[in-house]
């Protein structure tokens, strides 16, 4: 009996994708998660049969390459028929019937067949995509026909043609796909390869069964959901696990081996217990001795032999104890460092899972520019980090794009030079001394440098004088500038001169560089080198203020130790010589708004930071040593906070803040401009001891609870901190405070029970209070001056003063 169709694919039949109604029944609610699946079947699908066409486009008789997109047109086409979206079993259909006809040598695969298969790949993304494109009836029917037409010109016409060499790079992209395929996870749900070695895991080739003709549409083989065909095939077992929950693994990793840090000062203390049993068992022996010849007493003997014997029992247990705590202090730190590099290895990818499309996107962007390109890929299973992957995308289509449309010549032209008539795009992924570094050259005519000088000079960049001198280096970094562009007519692939300085903007934004070589009538290449994974950074830690900070190696050219004589005056700025050159010195503890350190006389810690072609040297107070920080972002309801990127945590379980080092440049620049630049002083002086007023930070957020400490201890407040409105009610009744700043939302008490108890209690009625929370609506705001507050503060004001200047409102400066 024939499956009755369901009444949401019904509807997709007439605008596929469109929205469910707000309201479903049961079974419409079953068919919205089948069709949900169907997507992620065609999405993984649509790879395979992609990848496979561009191998076949350069060798049309590839068995295996034939068998693949095969099976994707046939799973397709029963994933279809289960969730009852007729359009894409017909397409589906068509398209098993055309490539089972070049299985069984009825059809040699042509360019006007590729391209018919490539265009059905395209329409049953979009049958399947939730909220895309309409497809209609005629779409459908004009397609099919297309498709029919073809198989009927083409029926016989296969013929013995010299077999190419297989692609490397359409094998390399069909094997990724198949892979992709096998996991069944794309977007934003990674999937977790077993784990530690991920670079072992190889895609399995698909099944080489023996090809047959097209069944008619009755009967039809059963389609077997993908999970049970992965274990059939004898496919490794996947998980799909969100990103989010991928992200709070690797948080609870870290924290896990930051616990196993607290077991030091533990084995320390049973170290310091040893020696002080040690001195013990001394003092009776000197105790003993104290008698004379003639000794103790009886009785006194016996209690000293107790005594000795009770210590040297204890001291037998201590030993015992402490070799057992270390050994499981050893283990715990390896096994939680096993924890913690097999979760960071979870987030890593091949390199393969961001070239999806970029083949097909060369190969299609080629044949509407009239060129024969080819696309080279080495290195698909280089491992990077997620997160880079998805922000590698934008910027390899635009040189991709860049490389089809500048570099490669017209056909002609290239026979002319003696070239080939295709054109080699050659894309290249490695790991380079802990960098990810990405390759892409083309063996076009490179860069014209004369036609680019005249550019410069027609856009008003440079004068004719200066342009003439500029070297190739300076000439070509002209291309990264925004608007910039050396075609004169626009069109929809280029001409508006967006696509290089949106390539740097972006690699910059990752905190990467890219850099361009050309040789002139031989091609170009550009190099782009980015860090492994943004979720781990390593840093130099250094102590400004008392408080520690991070800086990210990656910015830091080198670290030195200044005295006072290698300070110069420059034009009313200090400055110091280093490689032979002049740089400008900064004070980290104006930039960071903390207290200035007390160390003069001493040698001055410099760090010597650079972001493209600013250099500074930042002065710190010490060095504390290098760290592999796990970054933690700040709260997204902080803002932006100036100077200072994510936070991580130190082994010791404190809280470090990473600075934003491209941010901080910034800020040195404003501070020049303003004339605000502080000098740094080093010479003797003596500081007055002043009581400082005390504020008390109530806040369940470890972040909030940092950022505000540091703001105020940097304005020279002393700080107290509580975690919630009860550990804060506590602190109020045990110490004296002259400000209490508190958020509303927390656990156990929150913000207006803490204010409402406050201003019942006679000795607390009149301390001043300030509301900070991130709710800024007027009823917030009324509900919290109403419990009693002074002020109300929203929590995205932190990044300018107004913290700091609330502060001073309330109670004065810090030493007032």
């Amino acid at each position: 009996m024939e499956r009755p169709k369901p009444a949401l694919a019904g509807r997709r039949r007439v605008v596929v994708g469109g929205a469910p109604e707000p309201y479903m029944t049961p079974d419409q609610m079953r068919d919205a998660s089948l069709f949900e699946l169907f997507t992620l079947e065609a999405d993984a699908q649509t790879q395979v049969l992609s990848a496979g066409l561009l191998a076949l486009e350069r060798n049309p008789t590839q068995a295996d390459q034939l068998e693949a997109c095969m099976r994707a047109a046939h799973s397709l086409k029963g994933a279809a028929r289960i969730v009852g979206v007729d359009f894409g079993v017909s397409v589906a259909h068509v398209m098993e019937d055309c490539l089972v006809s070049a299985q069984e040598g009825r059809l040699l695969l042509q360019a006007e067949h590729i391209d018919a298969l490539l265009s059905g790949t395209d329409l049953l993304m979009r049958i399947a995509t939730p909220g895309g494109n309409s497809v209609g009836q005629p779409d459908i029917d004009s397609y099919v026909e297309r498709l029919n037409a073809l198989l009927a010109s083409g029926a016989g016409a296969a013929r013995t043609v010299n077999t190419p060499l297989p692609d490397p790079a359409s094998d390399a992209l069909l094997a990724s796909a198949m892979q992709q395929l096998e996991s069944s996870a794309q977007g934003a749900e990674p999937v977790i390869n077993p784990v530690p070695d991920p670079l072992t895991a190889e895609p399995r080739p698909p099944s080489r069964s023996a090809a047959k003709p097209a069944p008619a549409p009755e009967p039809e083989a059963p389609f077997t959901p993908l999970r049970e065909r992965r274990v059939a095939e004898g496919g490794e077992r996947v998980l799909r696990v969100t990103a989010e929950r991928l992200n709070g693994l690797l948080d609870m990793s870290s924290k896990s081996l930051v616990e196993t840090q607290r077991l030091k000062p533990l084995l320390a203390g049973m170290q310091r217990l040893k020696r002080l049993q040690s001195s013990s068992d001394r003092a009776l022996e000197v105790l003993g001795a104290s008698f004379g010849e003639e000794g103790p007493p009886a009785d006194v003997q016996k209690a000293l032999e107790d005594a000795r014997n009770l210590l040297s029992q204890a001291q037998q247990v201590l030993v015992q104890q402490t070799a057992e705590l270390d050994e499981f202090g050893w283990q715990s730190a390896q096994r939680a460092q096993l924890l913690y590099d097999t979760a960071l290895a979870c987030r890593m990818r091949p390199f393969a899972d961001v070239l999806n499309g970029q083949a097909r996107m060369v190969r299609d962007l080629g044949r509407e520019l009239g060129k024969q390109v080819r696309l080279q890929i080495e290195g698909e299973k280089t491992q990077v980090d997620r997160d880079v992957l998805e922000k590698l995308d934008a910027p390899l289509t635009h040189l991709l794009r860049n490389a089809v449309d500048h570099g490669i010549e017209s056909p002609e032209k290239r026979a002319a030079s003696g070239k080939d008539p295709e054109g080699l795009i050659r894309l290249q992924a490695s790991h380079q001394a802990g960098l990810l570094v990405v390759e892409l050259s083309d063996d076009g005519g490179g860069v014209d440098l004369e036609r680019l000088r005249q550019s410069i000079v027609e856009r008003k960049l440079s004068p004719a004088e200066t342009a003439a001198q500029l070297s190739e280096e300076e000439l070509l970094s002209f291309l990264f500038l925004p608007g910039f562009s050396m075609r004169d007519k626009v069109t929809q692939i280029s001409g508006r001169g967006v696509g290089l300085d949106a390539v740097q903007h972006m690699v910059r934004q990752m905190h990467g560089s890219v850099e361009l070589q050309q040789w002139t009538g031989e091609g170009s290449r550009f190099r782009i080198e980015l860090p492994l994974t943004l979720s781990v950074v390593r840093s130099l830690v250094v102590e400004v203020g008392g408080e520690a900070y991070a800086f990210p190696l990656a910015h830091i050219e080198r670290m030195r130790d200044l005295q006072p004589d290698d300070i110069l005056q420059l034009e009313g700025r200090q400055h110091f010589w280093d490689e032979e050159r002049h740089v400008g010195l900064v004070s980290a503890s104006q930039l960071l708004n903390r207290p200035p350190a007390q160390n003069a006389g001493e040698a001055l810690k410099v760090v010597v930071i650079r972001e493209r072609d600013a250099v500074y040297g930042v002065a710190v107070e010490r060095f504390i040593g290098e760290r592999t920080l796990v970054v933690m972002p700040l709260d997204a309801r902080l803002g932006k906070v100036q100077d200072v990127s994510a936070g991580a945590l130190l082994d010791d379980g404190s809280v470090v803040l990473i600075v934003d080092v491209e941010d901080m440049l910034r800020s040195v620049e404003k501070l020049l401009n303003t004339g605000r630049l502080e000098r740094i002083d080093r010479r003797n002086r003596q500081v007055d001891h002043v009581s400082r007023k005390r504020v008390l930070v109530v806040d369940d957020s470890l972040t909030v609870r940092e950022l505000e400490r540091k703001l105020l201890v940097g304005r020279g407040y002393e700080v107290s901190v509580a975690v919630d409105g009860m550990d804060g009610w506590n602190a109020l009744r045990a110490g004296d405070f002259d400000l209490l700043i508190t958020d509303i939302d927390m656990p156990r008490m929150d913000g207006i029970e803490l204010v409402t108890l406050l201003r019942r209690d006679t000795r607390l009625q009149s301390l001043p209070v300030m509301v900070v929370s991130y709710k800024d609506r007027e009823e917030d705001r009324r509900r919290g001056l109403d419990a009693g507050a002074d002020y109300y503060l929203a929590k995205a004001s932190f990044h300018d003063d107004a913290l700091l200047d609330a502060v001073v409102e309330l109670i004065g400066d810090a030493q007032g």
